[in-house]
């Protein structure tokens, strides 16, 4: 799967992420899509390195499992950040 496909899933996974973890989350959804792309590269690479999981399909179950739970963890951590600065 090439990077341009990664940006795409990572897109939708931030969406579906946020559809999964409400609330008042920093930055918008601009920001949320950003951390979503961030979390389907992190979680493609978690898995990648842990499951010895194959990434080549864009359809496949398992890519969009991995890339959705990635950008969970990464939108979970971005959360735990900038709720803490906030007064």
């Amino acid at each position: 799967m090439g990077f341009l496909a990664f940006i795409v899933l990572g897109l939708i996974a931030g969406a579906i992420a946020k559809a999964i973890m409400p609330g008042k989350g920093g930055g918008g959804w601009f920001a949320t899509l950003i951390l979503g792309v961030v979390g389907a590269v992190v979680g493609g690479w978690l898995g990648s390195l842990l499951f010895d999981a194959p990434l080549e399909e864009f359809w496949s179950l398992q890519t969009w499992a991995l890339a959705i739970g990635g950008a969970l963890v990464v939108l979970l951590v971005w959360g735990m950040i900038t709720g803490r600065r906030k007064e």
